[in-house]
């Protein structure tokens, strides 16, 4: 398999009607790690914005002067249908939560989030995958997801090889991928299937018979 090329950054779009808030998402990803392509202010130079750079993961702030932007997701899909989107919102509640995910969002972020939890959740769309702030627990995505077949290709092979006890190192080895990119498909598939301990993830690769050892080694 052809390793990643290290220079590879996911870009980045960030639309939210408050200057100072894009100011601060932006400085809170590391230019090595991201590339920002873009931002917008309403929800109309997000549809322009998103259809100029088909950015890897945008940032959507949940309400525009008082609308809520999930309006706009079907037109991004259309547009752009693999860009990954993650709201972010200053109401982080169940309902908002719901009403995201059943749009279409792949995550959903509170604004007080820490910054190493958006760049989790930036790290985990952009390899395609999906977040929901913990605080909220993965079991909201239950209703959106299919454990056992919303896997993509690579999480299997990522949850089988963690399921036979190698580290992320090795499996980033094994595979010919990055260490993040193994954290975030790590991420993902524990959102995915609603579990946060090694042995719960051990268990489903039992289960769909991903695991060559048995998770003994």
């Amino acid at each position: 398999m052809t390793p990643p090329d290290p220079s590879y950054r996911p870009t980045i779009l960030i639309c939210d009607d408050h200057p100072v808030v894009r100011c601060g998402i932006r400085t809170l990803l590391p230019d090595e790690r991201y590339r920002v392509v873009g931002e917008a202010a309403d929800l109309a130079g997000t549809v322009e914005q998103v259809d100029r750079h088909r950015p890897t993961v945008l940032l959507l702030d949940l309400s525009f002067l008082g609308t809520l932007s999930l309006c706009v997701l079907p037109t991004v899909r259309a547009v752009s249908p693999a860009t990954r989107v993650l709201m972010l919102t200053m109401h982080n509640d169940l309902d908002s939560a719901r009403e995201s995910l059943a749009a279409g969002a792949h995550g959903f972020l509170s604004k007080d989030a820490a910054a190493e939890e958006l760049v989790a959740a930036v790290d985990a769309l952009a390899a395609g995958g999906r977040y929901l702030d913990p605080a909220l627990g993965a079991s909201l995505l239950d209703r959106h997801t299919d454990p056992d077949g919303e896997l993509s290709r690579r999480e299997r092979e990522v949850l089988g090889l963690i399921a036979d006890g190698l580290t992320h190192p090795q499996i980033a080895d094994e595979l010919g991928l990055s260490v993040r990119t193994i954290e975030a498909q790590r991420a993902s598939i524990k959102v995915k299937l609603g579990v946060s301990r090694r042995a719960e993830l051990i268990s489903y690769a039992r289960r769909l018979r991903l695991s060559t050892t048995g998770g003994d080694r």
